[in-house]
């Protein structure tokens, strides 16, 4: 090493034990804040998974299909084979009810009365297919009382004497569904049957196991219980 002229060496060479050294830089920050954001990416993806797992999965459907159910009456409609369901529906009434609330379920086999009609609007036939005299008129009179229009009164037609093996029979045509279910809770097991008339007359037929009419509060209870709807539970949150 050359000594620039009138300088001597001794003067650039290095004295002391302490040596000059370069500090690492500081990456304690830098690694924290790749910590936290490594955990929230984590976490962002774990809940985004989950999500997706519900959807394919069927819980959000599920739910959704339980969305918008609405309360339903008994027997909205009358189907046009409502005489061949009404047997089914007289014998389960009398066998899980008293004779109030059999009259009512064997009855309404029918329709939802959202208005219930009243008896003054209801014209009955009553028709005797027994052996026993007089028990229509007296029937009639009786139903009479109760508030219902009386209209023809006789023996049963042959075709049907001594064929109505139950309490009676309830006859009218699908329009007076309705009305058939109000006259049908004044017999306990009265069966409905569907005919194709014109107007809206009912029939009721007093068959062989036919002794007396219902009383006025068996007939009320059987009424409540063939118009009252049945709610179907639907989800909380839509």
């Amino acid at each position: 090493m050359l000594t620039p002229p009138g300088l001597k060496g001794k003067q650039y060479r290095v004295t002391g034990t302490a040596y000059p050294r370069l500090a690492r830089p500081n990456h304690r920050r830098r690694l924290i804040l790749l910590a936290i954001t490594g955990v929230t990416v984590l976490a962002v993806l774990g809940w985004g998974t989950s999500q997706l797992l519900d959807v394919f999965g069927g819980k959000k459907s599920t739910a959704a299909a339980g969305c918008g159910t609405k309360v339903a009456a008994h027997g909205d409609s009358v189907p046009s084979g409502a005489a061949s369901a009404s047997p089914s529906a007289g014998s389960s009434a009398a066998a899980g009810t008293k004779a109030g609330a059999g009259a009512g379920a064997s009855a309404g086999a029918g329709a939802a009365l959202a208005v219930v009609p009243k008896p003054t609007g209801i014209t009955v036939n009553v028709y005797n297919a027994t052996d026993r005299a007089g028990l229509a008129g007296q029937t009639a009179a009786e139903l009479k009382k109760r508030g219902f229009t009386i209209g023809k009164i006789g023996n049963a037609p042959t075709a049907l004497q001594h064929k109505v093996l139950g309490t009676a029979q309830v006859t009218g045509n699908s329009a007076a569904a309705k009305l058939m279910t109000v006259v049908g809770t004044e017999v306990t097991g009265a069966k409905p049957v569907t005919d194709l008339r014109k107007d809206t007359t009912v029939d009721l037929i007093l068959g062989n196991g036919f002794t007396t009419l219902a009383t006025p509060a068996q007939a009320a209870q059987a009424l409540a219980l063939a118009t009252r709807p049945t709610a179907t539970p639907s989800p909380a949150h839509c």
